[in-house]
């Protein structure tokens, strides 16, 4: 009696396994693709690629029409789960020193779901002698920005001369600071700080709570996203990105906080917490 003994791989095994015919569904996901493009975009030749499809329609993740491929109903829900997760991974990897030794408390939890927007972040990562200075990336871009959403729960003596010149400029600028942090400002600043803030395009709040979250800014041409060490020991290491879905997610942050944020009222020169 001859005994057959199957061969075939189970789903998760046939989707993860090869990075080919991961490449290969997620280039599926947009529609019907022709065998030439799908060569092209995988920088293969048919003898390699051939076998992957079959394995792929086989399993009924794929289905050929004529001289075309595409995904079936059970492949497209495959490949949009796939692809967040993937996005996720390499979002983390990129990064992963940073990520892996920082507390996600502050930020909320329908944020840290869509973490793989933080897409094409370079690490800033300040040597001793220059740990307390502000990045030059950083201020170059924020001195051209026209849009500027702001907060705070350290201080940093450098930010209100920065924010005042841009202010002069007309960019539109709005800030939360936590309540040491403005204390800060008005105590030690408080010539310039009462200038800034009368501006008619300078909108400030104070955040009531005690934040888990060190700072950010975004604008309409950057990101920069600064949070707090697991440990105690501040390093002032933060994320920089130009990429529109990391601003996205910046914009939503700032969002998320300011529905907890008290806005501060200007009147000539008093400021009323």
């Amino acid at each position: 009696m001859v005994v057959l003994i199957s061969t075939k791989i189970g789903l998760m095994e046939l989707v993860f396994r090869s990075e080919r015919r991961r490449t290969l569904l997620i280039f599926l996901k947009d529609g019907p693709r022709y065998i030439d493009e799908i060569q092209e975009h995988l920088s293969v030749d048919s003898v390699s690629i051939l076998p992957q499809l079959k394995r792929l329609k086989d399993r009924e993740l794929v289905i050929q029409n004529g001289h075309t491929y595409e995904l079936s109903v059970m492949g497209k829900a495959i490949v949009d789960k796939m692809s967040l997760l993937l996005d996720t991974l390499e979002v983390l990897e990129d990064n992963f020193d940073y990520w892996s030794r920082r507390s996600f408390e502050g930020i909320p939890q329908v944020l840290q779901s869509r973490v793989r927007e933080l897409k094409n972040c370079k690490l800033i990562r300040p040597d001793l002698s220059h740990m307390f200075e502000l990045d030059p990336e950083f201020v170059e871009n924020l001195l051209l920005s026209k849009q500027v959403l702001g907060f705070s729960s350290y201080f940093h003596p450098a930010l209100i001369s920065l924010y005042l010149e841009i202010a002069k400029k007309e960019a539109q600028i709005s800030l939360i600071l936590t309540e040491p942090v403005l204390k800060r400002f008005k105590a030690d600043y408080s010539e310039s700080f009462q200038t800034l803030v009368q501006f008619e395009h300078v909108n400030l709040s104070l955040f009531p709570n005690n934040s888990k979250l060190a700072g950010f800014t975004v604008t309409d041409r950057f990101f920069l996203l600064t949070i707090l060490p697991r440990v105690k020991f501040f390093e002032n290491e933060s994320l920089f990105s130009f990429d529109p879905q990391a601003l996205k997610w910046g914009t939503d942050l700032f969002s998320y906080l300011q529905k907890e944020a008290v806005p501060v009222s200007v009147k000539t020169n008093l400021i009323i917490l």
